[in-house]
């Protein structure tokens, strides 16, 4: 904090937003140290409890991440903005990008609209909301109201739109998708990193931080990264622990859909304010800029006001094609063929993996998710033997180093070869480390 400004921060919340503001514009960089209490105390002329507060609230923020003796570090993932996606390399194995294959999206027909949709018309299609019932009734939501939005973050950023004011927190998955704190920054929201494992949230730890967030956004099934889901039983114990705090919204992210693999357990179903946004990027394709949001009636009606000040509406057109594609038998069919080659080849992955000695998680969506001790030489190892993959720390906050691997166009007789190049990679970072 050695560059004067006219105004020197006093207020911890001055302290947090002069932090904010140099790591958005590249002036703090992530991975990089920052003054103990006391000396960004002496340099400011504030108590050592002042920037002590400010440091907490950044490393609730996941901000700053702290390192015990070693210091206090910028965190390794971007703190506010998306990262523009990194471009494979011709010749190089795109095990990076977390796209659907492309050969196992279903075809879909495109019809003329019978009429001009015009200004006025019903937020969701007629055809789309009779379809939608049947996802409710599949899903066990049924007592859920619909609205329609322009895809899973448009409905996650929306939903968060509807109650949280800026200062307010939201509890996120750590590690979880980076787009939903990014988002969640973007709003002028405090995110809250909380612990999963391969059931999903820790229970223990979100009760520990409900007292003093405002809405909570989880991944019911194919976690991104890990490929987490939910269980009944951890569902129930999330349920439960979320009943207390009626003035919490949970937001639960089902990307995956159709294809994650397993079934959907709702966590905040029945609950006073709750939303499941279901998109089809995943299962019918990625320019579908389309979700379904089922949730509570007076949640869903907030969101459809603000999307009346706004976009309005999702194209009809686009929604009476996803109507048409959930109602027909040969893409329903298409989808389970989808489901069932993802799994197949995630769970070659896996078992490849383990012939190798290698420890990986994954038992839903389209990543797998390997613990490494040296995230950096493990990537750039990886790159060298013609793989790309993913570094896992965009994807954290306080969890451990880890890559994250797509398998959605990995073919399965190629398994073993990747994964011997994996535990290679593993061998090269240990060497370095030692």
């Amino acid at each position: 904090m050695s560059n004067r400004r006219a105004t020197v921060p006093k207020r911890a919340s001055e302290i947090v937003g002069e932090f904010e503001r140099r790591i958005s514009t590249g002036r703090l960089q992530p991975g990089g140290r920052v003054p103990t209490v006391r000396a960004l105390s002496d340099e400011l002329g504030v108590a050592p409890a002042t920037v002590a507060s400010a440091y907490r609230q950044l490393a609730e923020r996941g901000t700053l991440v702290s390192r015990g003796r070693l210091g206090t570090f910028v965190a390794a993932r971007p703190a506010l903005g998306a990262a523009t996606p990194t471009a494979v390399p011709d010749g190089v194995v795109d095990l990076a990008s977390g796209s659907p294959d492309p050969n196992l999206l279903p075809r879909l027909a495109r019809r003329a609209p019978d009429r001009p949709v015009l200004y006025g018309a019903p937020q969701v299609h007629p055809a789309l909301a009779h379809t939608a019932a049947e996802w409710l009734r599949r899903n066990r939501l049924s007592h859920g109201h619909l609205a329609v939005v322009g895809g899973a973050m448009d409905g996650v950023e929306r939903l968060l739109q509807t109650y949280l004011r800026p200062g307010d927190a939201v509890a996120v998955e750590d590690p979880g998708y980076p787009n939903v704190v990014d988002i969640a920054r973007g709003l002028g929201l405090a995110p809250v990193p909380v612990p999963v494992d391969g059931a999903g949230v820790s229970v223990d730890a979100l009760r520990a931080v409900l007292r003093r967030v405002q809405a909570v956004v989880l991944t019911p099934r194919a976690l991104n990264p890990t490929g987490a889901h939910l269980t009944p039983a951890r569902a129930r114990l999330l349920h439960e622990a979320l009943a207390a705090y009626p003035e919490v919204l949970v937001i639960e992210d089902d990307h995956a859909g159709e294809v994650a693999g397993v079934p959907l357990h709702s966590v905040g179903h029945g609950l006073a304010r709750w939303a499941v946004v279901h998109s089809v990027a995943k299962s019918l394709g990625p320019d579908l800029r389309l979700a379904l949001v089922a949730g509570d009636e007076g949640t869903v009606e907030r969101l459809q006001a603000r999307q009346r000040l706004g976009a309005g509406w999702v194209s009809h057109e686009l929604q009476r094609m996803v109507a048409t594609a959930y109602g027909d038998d040969a893409t329903l069919a298409a989808l389970h063929r989808a489901r069932d080659i993802y799994a197949e080849r995630r769970t070659a992955l896996i078992d490849a993996l383990a012939g190798e000695g290698v420890v990986a998680s994954a038992a839903s969506g389209l990543n797998v998710w390997i613990p490494v001790a040296e995230e950096a030489t493990v990537c750039t190892a990886l790159l060298g033997a013609g793989y790309a993959v993913t570094p896992g720390a965009r994807f954290r906050h306080h969890s451990e180093p880890a890559v994250r691997i797509t398998v959605s166009r990995l073919v399965r007789r190629d398994a073993r070869t990747i994964a011997s190049a994996i535990a290679r990679a593993l061998r090269t970072a240990a060497w370095a480390a030692s």
